[in-house]
């Protein structure tokens, strides 16, 4: 387990993995605060949950729950860059199901509720799984300070 955790923490990455961490980690939270709290001028769960079941995504509250809290808790650990990869590769899978089942018959642009959101979103998570949280992350630092002891080096 601990090898598995540590090779998922390991990242090559450095300023430019928190220079995508951070917005799009707040972005993904905000999002995700809407859906879940009523944050921000959001619906919250109940209904975000009539809304998801409205376009097909049953049961609605608790797709709203998987979303809400893919973006709302995956959000804030882009945003220390904690278990980057496992955060980042949650917000993928939301913002595909997003863009296909929502946006895709929408067309590209996002005046017309399109694609294009999504798919940046999308972009920018699927690159964070690719390349880690980055030097500059909670996950170097479990790394860097052999907080998982020396089973990484395995």
């Amino acid at each position: 387990m601990k090898n598995w955790l540590a090779n998922t923490l390991v990242s090559r990455a450095g300023l430019e993995a928190t220079v995508l961490r951070l917005p799009i980690g707040l972005i993904l939270a905000a999002h995700g605060g809407q859906k879940l709290f009523a944050w921000f001028g959001g619906y919250g769960l109940e209904g975000t949950g009539q809304w998801m079941a409205s376009v097909g995504l049953q049961p609605g509250v608790l797709m709203a729950l998987l979303a809400g809290s893919a973006e709302f808790f995956g959000g804030v650990a882009l945003m220390l860059g904690l278990l980057t990869r496992i955060a980042a590769g949650a917000n993928a899978l939301t913002m595909a199901v997003a863009l296909l089942w929502v946006h895709a018959s929408q067309g590209f642009f996002m005046t017309a509720h399109g694609i294009e959101y999504a798919l940046a979103l999308l972009a920018a998570s699927v690159s964070l799984l690719i390349m880690g949280g980055g030097h500059y992350s909670l996950d170097g630092y479990v790394l860097d300070n052999n907080l998982l002891g020396d089973s990484h080096d395995d």
